[in-house]
């Protein structure tokens, strides 16, 4: 078993509670660590044997571009999209961050993280 991650992906989307926020926009990080086996690419050094990191950031962006409320809802959405499209991945971890948000003080980030195994098939 291995892990894939991609860490400090940034983006700029519209994902708010407030209507004001699905106007402005904000930054936000996302951080995708999903389990697999990885010993048939170690040991073959070929793509098609791995999880395609250019493809996982390409899912991730797709999903960043769709408004939400929620961060819990845009982190859903990614291990869906991640569990779906990549047979082989056997758990997926993402913690999607709002840079600055609007609280009325200082705070850099606000975050939420989700993890979900493969259930049984």
């Amino acid at each position: 078993m291995g892990q894939v991650a991609l860490e400090g992906m940034e983006f700029f989307a519209y994902h708010g509670y407030y209507d004001e926020e699905q106007k402005l926009g904000n930054r936000y990080s996302v951080d995708l660590y999903v389990k697999a086996d990885l010993h048939a690419a170690a040991a073959s050094d070929e793509l098609q044997s791995t999880i395609n990191y250019v493809v996982l950031y390409q899912l991730v962006a797709e999903e960043m571009q769709l408004r939400a409320r929620l961060l819990e809802h845009v982190g859903h959405r990614i291990l869906d999209r991640v569990l779906a499209e990549f047979p082989a991945v056997r758990s997926a971890k993402v913690r999607v961050s709002k840079h600055n948000p609007p609280f009325g003080g200082v705070c850099r980030r606000s975050a939420v993280t989700l993890k979900r195994k493969r259930g049984p098939e």
